[in-house]
């Protein structure tokens, strides 16, 4: 049998309850699920309950974490148009010049290759290069810096890169 203190609490809150959860859900059935939850919830706690020195904020309480769960559980599912492109199916074309990329820097001259392997694609720190090779630092950035040129115009002349108005890859065709 469910203790008075439960059911009086309920009978003085339960139109109160109502209006809070209908501004927050807006559909009566799932207000009324949630009503039920919460009554099952009420009816479980049985005698401890009549111990609540607040019942009205204890229910309230119980219904916003509710709401809380619902509005995290509740996974919305919208149908997308089969012929809609997915972005998975795109790739920018400057990811798909890793292959040019290869081929025209072991066109490189070894110290050029070199260097461009280690700093660029092994992000060894050029300082550290510059000490392994006996180089100033300022040198070896300047080598870098025209290692890294040799290797765009190559890309772009064996590649046929093309660029857009924002100077972004937009097309290559890979000889």
């Amino acid at each position: 049998m469910t203790p008075c203190c439960i059911v009086n609490a309920w009978n003085a809150n339960e139109a109160e309850l109502r209006a809070f959860l209908l501004v927050r859900v807006a559909d009566m059935e799932e207000v009324n699920d949630l009503l039920q939850e919460l009554f099952i919830k009420l009816a479980q706690q049985g005698q401890g309950f009549c111990a609540v020195k607040n019942p009205r904020a204890w229910l309230f309480c119980v219904a916003r974490h509710f709401l809380a769960d619902r509005y995290r559980t509740k996974k919305v599912f919208v149908e997308l148009d089969p012929n809609t492109p997915s972005e998975v199916d795109y790739l920018p074309p400057i990811t798909e010049l890793e292959a040019c990329l290869e081929r025209n820097l072991a066109l490189l001259p070894a110290s050029d290759r070199r260097i461009i392997e280690a700093c660029d694609l092994q992000n060894q720190r050029q300082q550290s290069y510059a000490r392994q090779y006996g180089l100033t630092l300022s040198a070896t950035k300047s080598r870098l810096l025209r290692a890294r040129q040799k290797l765009k115009d190559k890309i772009i002349k064996n590649c046929q890169v093309k660029f857009d108005e924002k100077h972004q890859v937009c097309c290559h065709k890979p000889k």
